[in-house]
């Protein structure tokens, strides 16, 4: 895990400290750990991570990272720019007494969340830790695309809140990984192999 000598470094790890910042405001969202009234701070901090997760998307493309360059680039798009937009503007709804069907969200993240699940294998080739980030990724997403949907009721909501914190903890564990390892060249951070060759 050298430094690159030629072309860009490996941008990933900011790709993925701004997963876990969306992914831990979920959680206290989710699990009640902070009130419905944080959203319209919550969508600006989704906004910063739109900027971060577009940019390592189009690296990664650059780069020819087919997998890690879409998925960042559509989580940029929906689970940061639109979410993100979509709270401040959920915030001024509550304040102002606007009436909308929220249920688009879930028909927005239902192809969002089955794209995921079906480019998941994909990831079976990267280190264990990302492939498990993915798979309860892909969890927590299902869940809320279908809360959203009112399919599951919002009792889900924890549940996919926690689920989000695990993806959040593994993300930040391999963006430490792939900075230290490269770093000093070896790996101070275990980085188990993949699922598949």
């Amino acid at each position: 895990m050298a430094e690159a000598e030629n072309g860009w470094a490996n941008p990933a790890p900011a790709g993925l400290v701004a997963l876990a910042m969306a992914c831990f405001v979920f959680y206290a969202l989710f699990t009640g750990k902070v009130e419905g009234s944080c959203v319209g701070l919550m969508g600006i901090w989704l906004l910063g991570g739109f900027v971060v997760q577009l940019s390592v998307g189009l690296i990664e493309l650059r780069e020819g990272n087919t997998t890690g360059g879409n998925v960042f680039t559509f989580f940029s798009a929906f689970f940061m720019l639109v979410t993100g937009l979509e709270l401040v503007f959920k915030y001024f709804a509550a304040i102002h007494g606007w009436q909308f069907d929220p249920h688009i969200d879930g028909w927005a993240w239902l192809p969002l969340a089955i794209s995921l699940v079906l480019w998941t294998p994909a990831y079976f080739k990267s280190p264990l830790i990302m492939s498990l980030l993915v798979v309860v990724l892909d969890v927590a997403l299902m869940i809320v695309a279908l809360k959203d949907l009112g399919v599951l009721a919002a009792s889900w909501g924890p549940i996919a809140g926690n689920l989000l914190l695990v993806s959040g903890i593994l993300g930040l564990y391999m963006a430490a990984a792939i900075v230290t390892n490269t770093a000093y060249g070896r790996n101070v951070f275990p980085m188990p192999g993949p699922l598949a060759k």
